[in-house]
């Protein structure tokens, strides 16, 4: 049983209340793990592939990502494989690290409602990524007045962004308790490992000790999911990267990502990402083009 840690503790850099860590490796799988902090978290890969688990939000995503992650909002490790030239950077700091008062200034107002709206977890989109990217990648190089002074500015430039989707955007938000995430994480990480089979109840509510009904009750309490939906998006997300990563038929992705129905594959797909694989596929291809 892996007991750990759900509330991270954060510690930057001795003399600074910005923590800036730049990554140009493969994660490690068992780095990646269920996790909240009252830190914000800003998070730019400019090259890379893996998964997007925030709050109840699940992706995969398949060239470069930027996402802001407010204060307390549960999240997984995210760049399972960075390219060649692949670099993940990521900023974490406390809402007040600026004393408490600061975000009340007039003109702090855009930054204010852009940390208050990181609470669902804001993902931006390409216009953005390539004026702000470039300047989180160079974050690392600035010590002191000057890393606050341009952490500002990428804040400042992020709440002008128009073009950016909240994550969780429904208002559900995770009830979390720490000891609740030890559970969860040893939950999704069984998820992970184990979507391509049948997972049945009594298995996954054996892992956290617990009887079906009150597996079935927690877990809908804690993620606002039954059990069997969250294993299907999974599955589907798994989908996504077969079908824009491999020349397989949409019929062997069905079977590989762990669904035994093609009918019910097909209804999963289009109820969780808005349209059918095929159409998915072509459209994917044709953004990447």
């Amino acid at each position: 049983m892996n007991n750990k840690p759900t509330y991270e503790k954060i510690t930057p850099d001795f003399g600074s209340s910005i923590l800036v860590a730049q990554n140009t490796k493969k994660r490690k799988r068992g780095l990646a793990f269920w996790h909240f902090h009252p830190e914000v978290e800003l998070v730019y890969v400019n090259k890379g592939k893996g998964k997007c688990h925030i709050g109840n939000h699940l992706s995969y995503f398949n060239n470069s990502q930027l996402i802001l992650i407010g204060s307390n909002l549960p999240h997984n490790g995210f760049a399972d494989r960075l390219t060649s030239k692949g670099k993940e950077t990521l900023i974490q700091f406390k809402t007040d690290f600026l004393g408490k008062e600061f975000y009340n200034l007039p003109e702090m107002k855009n930054i204010s409602l852009l940390l208050e709206k990181a609470k669902k977890g804001i993902r931006f989109q390409p216009e953005t990524k390539k004026l702000v990217g470039p300047k989180i990648e160079k974050l690392p190089k600035y010590d002191g007045f000057k890393r606050v002074i341009k952490l500002l500015e990428i804040l400042n430039l992020l709440a002008l962004a128009k073009d950016y989707v909240l994550l969780n955007a429904d208002g559900f938000a995770f009830e979390t308790q720490p000891q609740d995430s030890v559970k969860i994480d040893i939950i999704f990480k069984y998820i992970s490992s184990n979507f391509q089979q049948h997972i049945t109840l009594d298995e996954i509510a054996d892992k956290v000790s617990m009887t079906v009904p009150a597996f079935c009750r927690y877990f809908k309490k804690v993620t606002g999911k039954t059990f069997t939906k969250l294993v299907n998006e999974y599955r589907v997300m798994h989908a996504t990267k077969l079908l824009l990563e491999s020349q397989s038929s949409i019929t062997d992705i069905c079977y590989e990502s762990g669904f035994n129905n093609f009918s019910h594959f097909n209804k999963s797909f289009k109820e969780i990402t808005g349209k059918s694989a095929s159409k998915y596929r072509s459209e994917m291809k044709l953004m990447i083009q």
